[in-house]
């Protein structure tokens, strides 16, 4: 039950650390702030995780592209494209070896480390798929085209599987003597569909392509019905 051992615990390999948190606040975008959202944008990858929207990360980074693409970011809105490589052994994945469907994420914190490395914070805020890159050194930019969630209307089925969700990730959770019983109260006061099925597939340990196509499906009914099936199998 892999999902009880990754919410508090901070996974790293030699390149990025990560720990899903959660956002003050279920904050969604307004659409002028989509409209607002730059079309070309550099671009990091992330060995070992996917990012989700509203989902918050702290990754530490010591790839010299992470480090000038965020350099660059930070310079211009603090927006930067983060996406998933496809093998986590990779040192420096080209952009044949990144998936083309990530998240923009907003630069919110940056903390200098005493070796040397930076730690950022950052939120997902939309998915995007990968037009063309337009740049490869000395970092990665890309030309990207932002992708809407498509949501059901008041469909009861998908009301009764955002149920489930929060019924089995409570379950997860209460087997796990590590994580305070008050991390299932928070999941059960989240409102916000979208949100709560991002925040819970972060912290699901399961292998990366799985994340990979639960972000990269537009119908948030069929990536809940298939987070369902992750989590049925966290359980057993």
């Amino acid at each position: 039950m892999n999902f009880r051992e990754i919410i508090f615990n901070n996974n790293s390999d030699n390149d990025m650390e990560f720990m899903p948190i959660v956002p003050l606040g279920e904050v969604e975008m307004e659409e002028q702030e989509k409209n607002d959202l730059p079309k070309e944008i550099p671009v990091i990858a992330l060995r070992n995780t996917v990012l989700f929207p509203n989902v918050v990360l702290p990754i530490t980074v010591s790839r010299e592209k992470s480090v000038k693409a965020i350099a660059d970011a930070t310079k211009n809105g603090g927006l930067i494209g983060v996406l998933a490589q496809k093998d986590q052994n990779n040192e420096d994945p080209e952009t044949a070896d990144i998936h083309r469907t990530g998240t923009i994420a907003k630069i919110v914190k940056q903390i200098k480390m005493p070796d040397g490395n930076t730690t950022i914070f950052i939120m997902g805020r939309m998915r995007f798929e990968i037009e063309k890159y337009t740049q490869e050194t000395p970092y990665l930019k890309a030309i990207v085209k932002y992708l809407d969630d498509q949501f059901p209307k008041e469909d009861k089925e998908f009301e009764a599987m955002i149920a489930s969700v929060k019924d089995m990730a409570e379950r997860i959770i209460s087997l796990s003597p590590n994580i305070p019983v008050e991390t299932g109260m928070m999941l059960r006061n989240i409102e916000n569909y979208s949100f709560l099925v991002h925040f819970i597939a972060s912290n699901l340990e399961t292998k990366l392509p799985e994340k990979q196509g639960l972000l990269e499906e537009n119908d948030v009914k069929e990536r809940t019905s298939r987070l369902i099936g992750l989590l049925q199998g966290d359980l057993q």
